[in-house]
């Protein structure tokens, strides 16, 4: 027969106890599980309407204000919007403006962010509390418009970039990396005689591949969504962003989009909802990719401040 010790109050077994928590941990577990889910069905929702939308026959859609599931299908609206060289052209601005941006941001943060995370550089608790200040207040929205138009910058990919060339949030994420990684690291390649860009390009950027990929993924995601920027600063409709020319869409119904000789123009709802997919499915589908380094990054990257 299995005996059981008393604990200190004589009255109860470990082993009920040990089952207590464990009945704990489950419910605890459980109720996590649910509000988890019904979180996800809150945000999955929406996508899979505006998706099943897109794909709607017409009369389908007509007949059922909010659909989440078709039984007739039409590729009528994605036919419709590549019928001109109007989203097509928006869709490769924003990818250009995308790679190439989130390429500058991750080339000069890492620059700055750097020297900030060695402890001998002895202007770096100054130089925080400045970049700390930019989180809290800005010039404003008329003295950034005042000093982009001063530059000559109205109508150039370079408004886009150079007003938002650095997050000081991201910032301090890789900052805080690279106070993560041991300073021997530093000390050898420097008695090896390997200079300041050698160490931070060739030992520190490899060694930080998690917080480069989350870095690159905040930024990215910024500027596949750039929209106000593009609104005051983009004239030019031939440069303009696929998430303005979603802007013009939604306020216009289909104005913008389509070829004159395209003889049947579908609902503006189904316009508008192919538009948001061929808008979204891009960064969507990168998010997989780059999620596991996404987790690392944001975890390894807070453990020293």
């Amino acid at each position: 027969m299995e005996q059981t010790k008393p604990t200190a109050t004589g009255n109860v077994s470990l082993p009920i106890i040990a089952s207590k928590k464990r009945s704990g941990n489950l419910l605890f577990d459980g109720i996590n599980y649910s509000l988890l889910l019904l979180y996800a069905l809150i945000c999955f929702i929406p996508i899979l309407h505006v998706f099943a939308t897109s794909v709607a026959d017409s009369s389908q859609l007509a007949a059922h204000s909010f659909l989440l599931i078709p039984t007739k299908f039409s590729l009528d609206g994605f036919r419709f919007i590549f019928s001109s060289n109007t989203l097509p052209r928006s869709l490769l601005n924003t990818i250009f403006i995308t790679v190439l941006g989130t390429a500058l941001n991750v080339i000069v943060t890492s620059l700055i962010a750097y020297p900030l995370s060695r402890k001998y550089l002895k202007v770096r608790n100054p130089v925080m509390l400045m970049i700390l200040f930019t989180m809290l207040f800005s010039g404003g929205l008329i003295p950034n418009f005042l000093l982009v138009k001063s530059m000559g910058l109205l109508n150039s990919y370079w408004s886009l970039w150079l007003t938002g060339l650095v997050s000081p949030f991201i910032l301090i994420i890789l900052k805080s990396f690279f106070q993560a990684l041991p300073d021997e690291l530093e000390e050898s390649a420097k008695i090896d005689g390997a200079s300041d860009p050698v160490i931070l390009f060739r030992i520190i950027l490899p060694l930080s591949l998690p917080a480069v990929a989350t870095i690159s993924l905040f930024y990215a995601v910024g500027h596949w969504n750039t929209f106000l920027s593009a609104i005051l600063y983009m004239n030019d409709q031939a440069k303009w962003p696929i998430q303005v020319l979603l802007r013009q869409i939604v306020t216009v119904s289909t104005a913008g989009i389509g070829d004159d000789e395209f003889t049947y123009i579908p609902p503006s709802n189904i316009v508008r909802a192919a538009v948001i997919v061929v808008a979204t499915l891009p960064i969507l589908l990168l998010y997989p990719f780059l999620q596991k380094y996404f987790t690392k990054g944001v975890l390894l990257g807070s453990v020293k401040g």
